[in-house]
């Protein structure tokens, strides 16, 4: 896809550095820390795009990219060795996953289509989460996000229906001229984790787990 996503944030971020660390601190290299990377980011970004899909879910996180730090995932790295980072990571998945076993389900998918070892997926993907939210909040930045974060939950209150475009339409109506349409395609394009999941494993893999566990 054209322009910067997830992928690219997280992959480039501190000059490849943030990658490193997270590897690192699940005990892989570069490489493989690439490859980790890669498997388990689309099952996060699946997750992030249905938040957006409700209003609930829209406003919430707008209002954790508004209230929380997250950009130090990857402007600082060394933050990626903190256990404080991991449970952050681990709030993140429980909200967006829903339940453990489906983040255990995604790192065992991901296990099986790297050939990494499980234990490392499973300390990866917390890392992922919060990386994935720190890209997100860095390059939302310009955004009023407080402003959208009420309006979303305005719009839910005056009942307006949320079932068109979710992230898009709501960015669009809460925000005027020029800056709708950049704003939504900033994030939605963000939410589009690339080429990496082409052949749908990993999406597949998280609505089955969400549908077998939620």
């Amino acid at each position: 896809m054209a322009g910067l996503n997830l992928m690219d944030m997280i992959m480039s971020a501190a000059g490849g550095q943030a990658a490193e660390q997270a590897g690192a601190r699940a005990g892989l290299g570069s490489t493989q820390a690439q490859s980790a990377i890669a498997a388990l980011l689309p099952a996060v970004s699946a997750a992030l795009k249905t938040q957006t899909s409700s209003q609930d879910g829209l406003a919430g996180l707008l209002g954790a990219l508004q209230s929380g730090n997250h950009s130090q995932y990857i402007e600082n790295p060394a933050t990626l060795n903190s256990d404080s980072t991991v449970q952050d990571g681990n709030g993140i998945l429980g909200h967006i996953f829903g339940s453990k076993d489906v983040s255990r389900e995604v790192a065992s998918a991901a296990a099986n289509k790297t050939g990494l070892e499980l234990g490392a997926l499973k300390k990866m993907l917390p890392l992922v989460a919060a990386m994935a939210m720190g890209s997100l909040s860095k390059q939302s930045s310009g955004l009023n996000l407080k402003s959208l974060a009420a309006g979303a939950v305005a719009s839910k209150l005056m009942g307006k229906s949320s079932g068109a475009g979710g992230l898009a339409s709501l960015a669009a109506g809460l925000l005027g001229g020029g800056q709708s349409s950049s704003a939504a395609g900033l994030l939605g394009n963000l939410l589009d984790s690339g080429s990496d999941d082409d052949d749908g494993l990993m999406d597949n893999v998280l609505a089955a787990a969400m549908k077998k566990f939620l």
